[in-house]
Order: C-alpha cells, then sequence, then structure tokens
C-alpha cells in the first residue's frame, strides 16, 4: 500500500471588475496506490500590495514563491493601468 500526495493550483481566477485581486485554488490529493481517496481544497487571494502605515510607502507582494505559470498570470494580469488603479483605489487620504 503507497499511499502519496499531490498539491497543485488547479484553479486561478482574476476576481473584480477591475482586477485587482487574483484568487488561488490550491487541491491536495491524497493517493492510495496511484487511486485518488480524498481531495482537499484551499483558497487565498493575493493583490498586487499595500501601503505602509506611514500612508507614502507602498510595498509590492513577493510572488516568487508561486510556481511559474501562476506568476505568469498574475504578471499578465496587473498591467501597469491595473496597478496604478489599485494602488489609487487603497491610498490613504
Amino acid at each position: 500500500m503507497a499511499l502519496t500526495e499531490e498539491t497543485a493550483y488547479d484553479k486561478i481566477e482574476i476576481v473584480g471588475s477591475n482586477k485587482f485581486a487574483i484568487q488561488l485554488r490550491q487541491a491536495t490529493i491524497i493517493k492510495k496506490d496511484g487511486v485518488e481517496i480524498t481531495k482537499t481544497f484551499h483558497r487565498s487571494t493575493i493583490n498586487h500590495g499595500y501601503y505602509m502605515p506611514d500612508g507614502t510607502t507602498y510595498v509590492t507582494h513577493d510572488i516568487s514563491n508561486y510556481p511559474a505559470d501562476v506568476q505568469s498570470i498574475i504578471n499578465a494580469t496587473w498591467t501597469t493601468d491595473v496597478v496604478e488603479a489599485f494602488k489609487a483605489s487603497i491610498k490613504p487620504s
């Protein structure tokens, strides 16, 4: 009896009318002798970045830990126009 575990981002969604957020679903699949016996999901959402409490310093989220296919989708989605609109929408007054 061999148990194996696989994880993969099986769903990548661009959410919001302004394309500010990327929603990821990561599936964890447990197999017994090559046959799937269970599958669980974990969802997370990322956006481009955030302003520090000083209200002037903007910090970009690091996406380097995500697989290359996820990074490609993020980079294609977060164009300069999208990023600037996002930053304007969250900039402290």
